[in-house]
């Protein structure tokens, strides 16, 4: 039996375990560069903002003069536009998840099919806002209404959505389908009763992520052409509307600083909608992790 040299064994570790620090280093330099650039951002928009925060300021239309304008419309809309995207992309996500995963057999289609959903995931928005353009504004003549923009916006989180409830319901063990087979359930009962239980917190968060990119898009939003001021609220999914990221982009680009100033109020309001949105995915997650 031949013995092992320690000697050579540390020698041969120890430009591995170099790099291993060296990279280490990079890393943590790397987070730390951008944990700095967003506490500077984050300080800019506070106290240019925060003054602006009111309820006048949520319950105001929108105004030439800045100490009138508020951002009613916008959050209203901002309201809307979730309205319409979490039912259309939850209910086509899940089910093209539930049909890729337990319906559909293992083939060359499935598989192109999975890898072009996948690369969807990764398209530019503007892709999706100029799709959302030629369907549904211009072809089913909807215009710049609450339907044409939540289903452009649909289609731009429709590829996240499918791929999280893929994993969330591959993540579910076989055992518990196989124990709900042998009770004499049949396949769809399973996956009503069994499987899709098991698979809602990583469902949900993964749907309530994708729903927090769509209400912080700007771009297909600019292509659909929806208005920089309006100054009343929609009442049916069929009229115009505008949206949070649609009214701080008017904020911003008017050349008075009191609108600057109301674009970082408005930025705010848009990141404590999103918190919201992302703690109440985490709290899904963990409440349903400790049940399954």
């Amino acid at each position: 039996m031949k013995l092992i040299d320690h000697s050579k064994v540390v020698k041969n570790m120890a430009p591995r375990l170099l790099w291993n620090q060296v990279f280490k280093v990079i890393f943590f330099i790397a987070t730390l560069f951008g944990l700095f650039v967003l506490g500077i951002l984050l300080y800019r928009i506070f106290t240019q903002g925060s003054g602006y925060l009111s309820l006048d300021f949520l319950q105001n239309l929108p105004s030439r003069k800045p100490e009138r304008a508020g951002i009613k419309t916008a959050l209203i809309g901002t309201v809307w536009l979730v309205g319409v995207v979490a039912p259309v992309s939850l209910l086509i996500g899940v089910g093209t998840a539930l049909y890729l995963e337990e319906y559909a057999k293992k083939s060359r289609f499935t598989d192109f099919i999975q890898v072009n959903i996948s690369n969807l995931a990764g398209v530019p928005s503007i892709v999706f806002g100029l799709l959302g353009l030629t369907l549904f504004v211009r072809a089913f003549a909807l215009g710049t209404s609450v339907l044409a923009a939540g289903l452009t916006m649909s289609l731009l989180v429709l590829p996240v959505i499918i791929v999280a409830s893929q994993e969330a319901i591959r993540a579910v063990p076989n055992e518990l389908r196989e124990a709900s087979f042998g009770m004499g359930a049949t396949k769809w009962q399973t996956i009503i009763r069994v499987v899709l239980p098991a698979a809602i917190p990583g469902i949900l968060t993964g749907g309530i992520l994708a729903l927090s990119r769509a209400i912080g898009e700007t771009a297909p939003l600019v292509v659909l052409g929806l208005p920089l001021f309006i100054a009343f609220l929609p009442k049916t999914v069929f009229d115009t509307f505008t949206v949070l990221p649609m009214q701080i982009y008017n904020w911003t680009s008017r050349p008075q600083e009191e609108f600057h100033a109301l674009a970082a109020a408005g930025i705010i309001i848009l990141l404590v909608m999103l918190i919201i949105m992302n703690s109440i995915a985490v709290l899904i997650r963990n409440k349903f992790q400790k049940r399954y």
